[in-house]
């Protein structure tokens, strides 16, 4: 499988029913009065791990045992955090070791989640280390699976779950907004509301120091940044996107690029608004949301995605450092 349909994505459905939970939409009154539209932000911070990266895992482990008739014997995984509890948490589960490639600069939270899961975390100086550390590891294993934090079809697959929830929820939606990293949440997104709601416009957000899917559709080929991004957004600090979800992302209605000021600026709006533990990676989808509603004519229905909530106690100082909630969001 090299491409995903809405097919895999109820697949997926099917296959993790078992291991996450239907997470809970909701909406600000106020937020909506002073936007004049109406927002829904369906809350996968709640999700168990804290974000929606467990549809992605379970849905691989699911289908692999569904392909071969068995279980990995081990699983790999690179990731900056909120994957490597995911796939911990899914190895707990089914009784596989998992060992997880990471960069030193890996939330202390989550690190401390995935070791907590009984996963075996190896940092290294920066994400490209670590991307060539379980590159290599995973040669010289031969009993081993890879589980790619975006790039495989059974991760864009379970991560478009959470779209479908989404969509089938709430109706007449105008836009549906994703955060974008690696892309798998951006395109199991897009071709779900392509099935089913094919007049929703697909929106992803991406911070602006870590802009390698928007230099990569600019330029129409996959580019890759020469070094760790840094961004208050680590779940988006991905180097580049992949072969599997750069053609989705080349589908999107737009993709927008968001400074570090914005999205602080959101978090601590969404937090305070939606009394959440939001990560910085999802708020700043709320800047692509105003972007497009700036350009709208009349009262339209938004989907967020409010994809995780796992933040270091480092990471709560910096964004609360200034105090933003004096500036009312208006468009």
């Amino acid at each position: 499988m090299d491409t995903v349909s809405f097919k895999d994505i109820k697949n997926a459905q099917e296959n993790i029913a078992d291991s996450v939970s239907t997470t809970p939409i909701t909406y600000s009154n106020l937020l909506n009065e002073w936007l004049g539209h109406e927002v829904f932000f369906k809350l996968e911070c709640l999700q168990k791990t804290g974000s929606f990266k467990l549809r992605g895992a379970a849905n691989y482990v699911q289908s692999y045992y569904k392909r071969h008739k068995q279980l990995p014997k081990a699983i790999l995984a690179n990731s900056s955090g909120n994957h490597a509890q995911a796939v911990a948490h899914i190895g707990a589960i089914y009784n596989i070791p998992v060992k997880i490639f990471a960069s030193d600069n890996i939330s202390p939270v989550k690190a401390a989640a995935t070791r907590h899961y009984g996963a075996t975390l190896m940092t290294y100086a920066d994400r490209l280390l670590a991307d060539a550390a379980v590159s290599k590891e995973y040669e010289a294993t031969s009993d081993a699976v890879w589980i790619s934090p975006f790039n495989h079809p059974y991760i864009i697959a379970g991560q478009g779950t959470a779209a479908v929830e989404a969509i089938s929820k709430v109706s007449d939606i105008d836009a549906l907004v994703i955060p974008c990293g690696g892309g798998g949440l951006a395109g199991g997104s897009l071709v779900a509301a392509r099935h089913l709601s094919p007049s929703t416009k697909v929106i992803a957000a991406e911070p602006l120091a870590a802009n390698d899917a928007a230099l990569s559709l600019r330029q129409g080929t996959i580019v890759k940044l020469d070094q760790t991004p840094n961004t208050l957004a680590d779940g988006a600090a991905t180097p580049s996107v992949g072969k599997h979800t750069f053609p989705l992302l080349q589908q999107l209605d737009d993709l927008i690029e968001v400074d570090e000021t914005m999205i602080i600026y959101w978090t601590q709006w969404l937090q305070h608004l939606l009394k959440m533990h939001i990560e910085p990676t999802c708020a700043m989808t709320m800047h692509a949301t105003t972007r497009w509603l700036q350009m709208q004519k009349n009262k339209k229905r938004v989907m967020v995605i409010i994809s995780g909530g796992n933040i270091s106690a480092s990471s709560m100082r910096k964004i609360w450092h200034d105090d933003y909630l004096h500036q009312i969001p208006t468009l």
